[in-house]
């Protein structure tokens, strides 16, 4: 419930708090997986395409991992980057998945977002530049963050699952070392 009066306030255009946190824009602006408008309109379900390819947000309480509590690792829906451990989420009571860090360092680009009159930032996939979410500065130890995410920019892999397609090949074709060894300590379990 306290949810959606704060989410109410924050997006009031005369709402000017700066709610930046230590992380500094890094977003390089180009990426190693780039496509066209249209390709990504072809790859994305309408909701995906609003929320990775035009910085969109799902309601809060209805994205389809809010509640999810199986073991696994969440992937980014636009390129298949692995992002998020399933045992850094945790329920911060916003109505979004959340996380207190990421599957590796450089998995993530932050930029910041001055949108609805408020100053915060965003967190994109660093495989293809797509919107995921915000970070911000209220999350549980050890970390202290709260990485507020889409589910329809993620895809969920439980612990013993087949890997969807657009996993593999960003496994195959663009991961480095670290997240090789991330996602096959994790999803490699039975």
């Amino acid at each position: 419930m306290l949810c959606i009066p704060i989410l109410v306030q924050s997006q009031n255009p005369l709402n000017d708090r700066d709610m930046t946190i230590n992380k500094k824009d890094n977003d390089p602006g180009t990426y190693f997986i780039e496509r066209s408008d249209r390709e990504w309109q072809n790859l994305l379900d309408p909701d995906q395409y609003h929320i990775l390819r035009e910085a969109g947000t799902e309601r809060p309480f209805t994205g389809k991992y809010h509640n999810t509590k199986e073991a696994g690792i969440f992937f980014s829906a636009a390129s298949g980057q692995p992002l998020f451990y399933s045992d850094t989420k945790f329920d911060s009571g916003c109505g979004w998945p959340s996380f207190f860090e990421t599957i590796t360092p450089d998995a993530v680009f932050y930029r910041t977002d001055k949108s609805y009159g408020m100053i915060r930032t965003e967190v994109i996939d660093a495989a293809s530049g797509s919107h995921l979410g915000h970070l911000f500065d209220d999350g549980p130890p050890p970390t202290g963050l709260r990485y507020c995410m889409n589910s329809a920019a993620m895809i969920f892999v439980p612990i013993g699952a087949e890997q969807p397609d657009i996993v593999r090949e960003y496994m195959k074709k663009h991961a480095n070392e670290a997240e090789i060894n991330a996602v096959s300590a994790i999803l490699n379990r039975k």
